[in-house]
């Protein structure tokens, strides 16, 4: 019976919500009435769908990964300069709860700290990046005074121009003040700050509902005026971030306070009366959005993720727990849709987001936003800066970042293990203005050299071509010398990369083609030095290869075509684009679930195709969806001379639906150059099955 009840519930609920939906209220009015219904009827809000139950084993297809192994992308510390006028502030939020104190102990247990929920999680679906573990500053303690300093000047180095810190008083009773104290006393801490009062309950379920509280706010005209002078030392400090002169204070949850616009003015009356002058009153977006004006205050703050509704993404991942009950998101959606917004008439400061993902804080029920990257909140804050705001004078450009140190939210700057400073490093060149877009200067090639005498044939015909290249070879330790030897031979300057013996051609190629994205290259082509000796063919396969692609006459051209088409992201070569069902048994699976964690919509393996051989043109921009995945290079299957099924092969098979997803087109060099071919003959490289 109680199921019936509750599947009639949902089924209201989703009733409710289409009619709430087009009803003509604003902001404010409809965020009122979805947290005052979501207060009394939580329950009837359905439950997320399901993940995929495979059939398969999950040992066959999730190999034993250390949780602190650097991926594809980490960037390691770097020492450069900002730029002289920056074109906003860059403010981040930050959590002082890294430290023992006692009501963690009594509630939690002797010596909890944000920590422990950070190292016990673990990943609820294939492509869950979890835990998430810190890298430089390690897990701190922030009762040593010395972190709070490196925190600072690390802030200082990538661009940020204030920590806002989450201030928990209740009452009179204070949490986690310690080391905002320390801070207050150590002058030698230049970055400016400013104070959010987190003014709800302490819950223990960590999502700020009324549910088994653990400390409760006492709301009152007395509090008011104790918490304001409480708060005073703050207020009057040098380093208090100031708008106009005044130094700015923020408030989390107005809607809670009995009215708002009293508090305000006792507020700005205290500070008045008492030598801090006029004060800049801010309130977070996180649960409600009211016109500021309307309840005293001077400005509002976006707090994404919150206020967004992104589409899920949780049927479609592949569960590692069967019985995950999260909730899974697209991160991109959220940046998308949030960067696009229009500025209120009111004063709003614009908010951006590195990721979101509490399944530490909510083990096997998290809210996860799938497919944030350094790249894309980079993406995100630059537009947020340069073109959002474009409007706002310079000097009045602010920007809140949720967070710095949210390590059990996966809302984190600071460096982790895997992409070590990445998202710092975002965070600085989002300050520099936009490069201009698809200017192509040169073109690049990638050869991953196995064969020795075939790279000579690779070099020679690089040669003819009398194109500029910038070379870059990939090949194994015991190779290296043999490879310099070749390249010396060859009259010719090239990089040399070493890797292990590890993911054929592909791994080594993404690493590449990473660095040489960040490096500003446009267009590379890939090349290997392919022999495929279990086929009496495979001289002939690699040449037709590398005939199509690198031919004297055609090179060239193609990257000519490059060029002038901003349009154009692969060129395969002709004959050998063939359909996605070859070998289909035994890398269906892993496209499958390939193409979900990368977020790409399922194959369709009557129409699609990939470029066999692994040989191809292709614009680095278009490679995004993969190079953003940021895999692990222990993801990739030991060589044992698999002829198919390994996740290198998956990726090969997937080559042309990231690059159409990225919005770019394909072609055949036959068809990019204006030349007939038959694409209906058979392929003789190759059978299906």
């Amino acid at each position: 019976m109680s199921t019936i009840k509750a599947r009639l519930r949902q089924a209201l609920f989703v009733a409710l919500r289409t009619g709430f939906r087009v009803l003509p209220l604003s902001d404010d009015q409809r965020d009122r009435l979805r947290a005052r219904f979501l207060r009394n009827h939580g329950d009837w809000v359905p439950a997320p769908p399901r993940g995929r139950i495979d059939a398969v084993p999950r040992s066959a297809h999730r190999p034993l990964l250390r949780a602190d192994e650097a991926a594809i992308g980490y960037v390691p510390h770097r020492v450069e300069a900002l730029p002289a006028q920056l074109p906003a502030t860059l403010v981040a939020f930050y959590l002082p709860q890294f430290h023992p104190f006692a009501e963690n102990d009594a509630w939690w247990g002797k010596g909890f700290t944000e920590w422990r929920n950070v190292t016990r999680a673990l990943p609820q679906f294939e492509g869950h990046i979890q835990p998430r573990l810190p890298a430089d500053l390690g897990f701190y303690d922030l009762r040593n005074p010395q972190i709070m300093r490196d925190q600072a000047q690390l802030a200082s180095e990538y661009g940020i121009g204030a920590f806002c810190f989450y201030y928990y008083w209740f009452s009179g009773t204070t949490l986690m003040e310690d080391p905002l104290r320390e801070w207050l006393a150590d002058d030698s801490i230049d970055l400016p700050f400013c104070l959010c009062w987190a003014n709800e309950n302490w819950a223990r379920r960590w999502d700020g509902r009324d549910e088994d509280i653990l400390i409760g706010q006492q709301h009152s005209a007395e509090d008011d005026l104790a918490f304001i002078a409480h708060v005073a030392d703050y207020l009057r400090d040098r380093r208090a971030l100031k708008v106009d002169g005044k130094p700015m204070l923020l408030v989390y949850r107005p809607h809670l306070l009995p009215d708002a616009r009293a508090t305000a003015q006792r507020w700005r009356q205290w500070c008045l009366d008492n030598g801090i002058g006029q004060i800049h009153l801010a309130y977070v977006q996180g649960f409600e959005r009211p016109d500021p004006r309307d309840i005293g205050f001077d400005a509002a703050v976006e707090f994404p993720p919150n206020m967004s509704n992104p589409r899920s993404l949780t049927a479609d991942q592949y569960l590692i727990n069967p019985d995950f009950e999260g909730d899974v998101r697209d991160w991109r959606e959220l940046a998308a849709e949030i960067a696009a917004r229009p500025l209120p008439p009111y004063t709003l400061y614009p908010g951006v987001n590195p990721g979101w993902d509490n399944e530490a804080r909510r083990s096997g029920k998290g809210r996860v936003y799938l497919h944030a990257s350094p790249r894309g909140y980079g993406d995100w804050l630059s537009t947020t800066v340069h073109t959002r705001l474009a409007a706002v004078p310079a000097d009045q450009r602010m920007v809140f970042i949720n967070a710095w140190n949210e390590w059990a939210e996966g809302a984190v700057l600071e460096p982790d293990a895997r992409l070590g400073h990445a998202y710092l490093q975002a965070t600085r060149d989002a300050l520099n203005a936009p490069a201009v877009q698809g200017v192509v200067t040169r073109p690049c090639v990638v050869i991953h050299a196995w064969y020795l005498d075939v790279l000579a044939e690779l070099l020679a015909d690089l040669r003819a071509s009398g194109l500029a290249w910038r070379i870059v070879i990939t090949t194994t330790e015991e190779k290296r010398n043999d490879v310099q030897r070749a390249v010396k031979n060859a009259h010719l300057d090239a990089e040399i990369e070493v890797f292990a013996n590890h993911g054929r051609d592909i791994l080594p190629f993404l690493q590449v083609a990473e660095r040489l994205y960040q490096d500003g290259e446009q267009v590379v082509l890939k090349l290997h030095t392919k022999r495929s000796t279990h086929r009496s063919d495979g001289e002939d396969w690699r040449r037709e290869l590398t005939r199509r692609l690198l031919d004297a006459d055609r090179a060239g051209r193609i990257f000519q075509g490059f060029a002038e088409d901003e349009s154009l992201g692969l060129v395969a070569p002709e004959g050998h684009v063939q359909p996605l069902h070859f070998y289909w048994g035994a890398n269906q699976r892993n496209v499958g679930a390939l193409l979900a964690q990368l977020g790409l919509p399922a194959a369709d393996i009557d129409t699609d195709t990939f470029v066999a051989g692994s040989m191809f043109w292709v614009r680095l921009s278009s490679l995004r969806p993969l190079l953003d995945a940021h895999l692990y290079c222990s993801a990739f299957d030991t060589e044992a001379g698999q002829l198919d099924g390994t996740l290198a092969h998956a990726i090969e098979r997937i080559i042309s639906l990231v690059v159409r997803s990225s919005g770019k087109r394909e072609a055949t060099a036959a068809s990019l150059l204006g030349e007939v071919f038959d694409a209906g003959q058979p392929y003789r490289f190759a059978q299906k099955g």
